[in-house]
C-alpha cells in the first residue's frame, strides 16, 4: 500500500477506524465463549454453560476467530418424516391425497400406454431378427466391400440387443403396476 496517497487526516481516520473495529471485535468475542468438545465428531459450540463444558471435557477457544457454517436447515424448516416407511401417504395432508378412482384411471392409462409401446417394440424386434437372419443377413447392393457388410451385421446385432433390453424394461414397468 502506498502511504503517499493517504494524507495526514486520512491516516488518522484510518487509525481511528481500525481501533473501532478492534474494540467491536473484542466486545463480540467476550459476549460468547466457544468451546471445543472432544469425540467423534469434534463439536464446536457456544451453547454450553461453563459447568456443562467442564463435565463434557470441553476447552474454551480463545484468540482464533471461528467461522460457523450451518450444514442443515433448522428443525422448523425441515419437512416432517413419514409416519410409516411403507405408507408414504400417511404424512401427506388430506388435500394432497389422490382419489382412489382417479388413481385407478391413471394406472389403467399407464398400463394401456405401456402395452402399446411393448407391442410396437416387440414388432420392431421381430423385424430386426428377420433381417439379421441368425447372423447372416443378405448382402445389399452397396456392400461390395465386405467390411461394410460386417459393420451392418454388427449394427443389426447391437440393435437387437438394445430392443431386447427395451422390451425387458417395459415388461418390468408393467409388472410394477397394480392389476
Amino acid at each position: 500500500m502506498n502511504l503517499r496517497k493517504w494524507g495526514p487526516g486520512s491516516l488518522a481516520g484510518a487509525a481511528g477506524l481500525c481501533v473501532a473495529v478492534l474494540a467491536q471485535a473484542q466486545s463480540g468475542a467476550t459476549a460468547a465463549v466457544v468451546y471445543r468438545c472432544p469425540g467423534p465428531p469434534v463439536l464446536y459450540t457456544d451453547a454450553l454453560s461453563p459447568q456443562e463444558a467442564r463435565e463434557r471435557g470441553c476447552r474454551s477457544i480463545e484468540g482464533a476467530p471461528i467461522t460457523i457454517i450451518q450444514t442443515r436447515p433448522p428443525a422448523s424448516a425441515q419437512p416432517a418424516a413419514p409416519a410409516a416407511q411403507g405408507n408414504a401417504t400417511a404424512a401427506r395432508p388430506p388435500e394432497a391425497r389422490v382419489d382412489p378412482q382417479a388413481q385407478r384411471a391413471r394406472d389403467s392409462d399407464s398400463r394401456r400406454i405401456l402395452a402399446g409401446e411393448l407391442r410396437r417394440e416387440e414388432e420392431r424386434l421381430a423385424e430386426l431378427r428377420k433381417e439379421y437372419n441368425n447372423g447372416e443377413p443378405e448382402r445389399l447392393g452397396n456392400e461390395r466391400n465386405y467390411q461394410k457388410y460386417l459393420d451392418r451385421v454388427a449394427d443389426l446385432k447391437s440393435s437387437i440387443d438394445r430392443k431386447e433390453s427395451d422390451v425387458a424394461a417395459i415388461k418390468r414397468e408393467l409388472a410394477k403396476l397394480p392389476p
